[in-house]
């Protein structure tokens, strides 16, 4: 595949590599670019998505139309709207004049959206209408624009997984992912590696006026089986750290040499895409999570606490304290001392019937207050009622943490915004 037209591709965007994988990609951004469809470049950070971007606008009818690259991740959210779209004067505090947005300004060019998996969801519904319809509205107008952009957007999240965990519209992921690429990671091609290392070293040891560094057949090899997590970017900060450090041209960098820059890695590193956070505070998921195991946890003690006095009020007879024994696991998850768990007695065991109007003693749980009562009638609306309160606790505690911001606080709860609002109306809670 790699053509004398992709040759010259390379050439033109400073492409290395022979890699196939690499070369596909190169030639489905080569037969894409003459289309007005939407494309959705996915691979690691550092793999070089941009180029591909640059490659598809300059390809395109479009070419002598503006081109901008945006990385969404770096625009703050309560912005980003307005830099995509624009804003009228006096719309929010500080629009102090109107304001064209990309969308308007880049009228007949191409916008590249990058890290497209870090836009928030209400700015997502704007773009899929541009993608649509070609419309948008800028913040604080009613008035419906047009505008003929073409979008070509990358991420290095599985945005698959981000529409499974409700942080990405499922309609502009497929409206996006009309032709996908995916660019490979370093570690994914080969030989490209020894090339890129030999570029960049000579590319710096032209900048600082010294002899180039070369490589024996070990460290060639090295750095073909090493992972490079920060891939292309990751190889061009060594290749300068060799190119300082190491003063003695003389002699090839051994295996030893470079295995001082090459940082160990864990093997679960290997991934085309980088999973999707749960929450932008990852110490919260971890708490919620762990609440909710809690709350199962007390469920299904609670669950067998019901089976076992369903047992005790069919039965004839039962001895509390045998109850205790033969079942110590159960109670000491429910917080029973040890001491509570007797000990074989001489005295006569307690027995229960059911004709004792269905009030249970336990054993000695009597002397510390504990008594079951009609619990085939209530226990399953105690149940629910507990988890309900646990509920409304929860969303309690995740508005006052996110200062009552009701979108930042349906994300930690891993809910929409919209049953987050219909859950604080149903359980009467102020925020």
């Amino acid at each position: 595949m790699n053509n004398p037209e992709i040759q010259a591709i390379k050439n033109r965007f400073g492409i290395i590599g022979n890699a196939p994988s690499l070369n596909y990609a190169i030639n489905v951004a080569m037969q894409v670019a003459a289309t007005d469809l939407t494309v959705l470049i996915t691979g690691e950070s550092g793999s070089g998505k941009e180029s591909f971007s640059k490659i598809i606008h300059s390809l395109s009818t479009r070419k002598h139309g503006p081109f901008i690259a945006i990385n969404c991740g770096a625009i703050p959210e309560g912005t980003i709207d307005s830099e995509l779209f624009g804003h009228e004067k006096g719309s929010f505090t500080g629009a102090s004049e109107a304001r064209k947005g990309y969308f308007e300004t880049t009228n007949g060019g191409t916008i590249f959206l990058d890290e497209i998996g870090e836009m928030p969801l209400g700015t997502q519904a704007r773009l899929l209408r541009v993608l649509e319809n070609g419309e948008f509205i800028r913040v604080g107008s009613s008035k419906v624009q047009k505008t003929d952009v073409r979008v070509v957007a990358a991420t290095n999240v599985n945005l698959r997984e981000a529409v499974d965990k409700g942080r990405f519209r499922e309609d502009l992921y497929y409206r996006l992912n009309t032709v996908p690429i995916y660019v490979p990671p370093l570690r994914e091609r080969g030989e490209d590696v020894v090339l890129l290392f030999r570029k960049f070293t000579n590319d710096f040891a032209e900048r600082y006026r010294t002899r180039p560094v070369k490589l024996t057949e070990a460290s060639r090899q090295m750095l073909m089986d090493y992972e490079f997590r920060g891939n292309i970017r990751q190889l061009k900060n060594i290749a300068e750290q060799i190119t300082i450090l190491e003063t003695d041209k003389d002699l090839p960098i051994d295996s030893t040499v470079l295995q001082k820059y090459l940082h160990p890695v864990q093997p679960a590193a290997r991934r085309s895409l980088v999973p999707v956070p749960d929450a932008e505070d990852g110490g919260s998921i971890s708490e919620r999570e762990l609440l909710y195991k809690v709350l199962f946890d007390m469920r299904r003690d609670v669950n067998e606490l019901k089976k076992l006095v369903r047992d005790v009020l069919q039965g004839d007879h039962y001895d509390g304290r045998e109850v205790l024994q033969q079942n110590k696991e159960l109670f000491s998850s429910l917080g029973a001392p040890d001491a509570l768990l007797p000990a074989q007695s001489a005295e006569s065991p307690r027995i229960i019937s059911p004709a004792q109007h269905r009030i249970v003693d336990l054993g000695q749980y009597a002397d510390e207050g504990v008594v079951v009562e009609d619990v085939d009638h209530t226990t399953e609306e105690e149940e629910s009622l507990s988890l309900e309160e646990k509920e409304k606790e929860l969303i309690i505690k995740s508005l006052q943490k996110n200062n009552n911001k009701r979108k930042y606080a349906a994300r930690a709860l891993g809910i929409s915004e919209r049953t987050l609002y219909r859950k604080i109306k149903e359980y009467g809670i102020e925020s």
